[in-house]
């Protein structure tokens, strides 16, 4: 998995590309996205257009920062999964529990009017 974290306009994106499964590079990302958090970022978007493939423990990542946001009163949304990664949501009905967003307009806007 390779990964690119951007603030911009009190919104932390993250990109992710390749693979989501477990491995030094989740930990990092993990470590990086509670910096964040401690410097109370309280909303983001993690763009998976570029996700191949995630396995179960790419989906607890995935629902590991979906809980840091929201217990900080924050929120977290998807932005573009591919129809394979919608598939798995739908399938383990984390579908349910994550916003979808097509672009990363949307998902700025749904993501700020959350909060207020």
């Amino acid at each position: 998995m390779k990964y690119q974290i951007e603030l911009k306009d009190d919104v932390l994106f993250i990109r992710l590309q390749e693979d989501l499964i477990a491995g030094p590079l989740t930990q990092q990302l993990l470590a990086g996205v509670d910096e964040q958090v401690d410097n109370n970022v309280l909303l983001c978007a993690i763009d998976l257009s570029n996700i191949r493939f995630m396995d179960s423990s790419g989906m607890g990542v995935l629902v590991s920062l979906l809980t840091k946001f929201r217990n900080r009163g924050g929120e977290l949304v998807l932005i573009k999964p591919s129809d394979h990664i919608r598939k798995l949501l739908i399938v383990t009905k984390l579908n349910a529990i994550f916003t979808i967003a097509e672009n990363d307009e949307y998902a700025s806007q749904f993501l700020k009017e959350s909060i207020y």
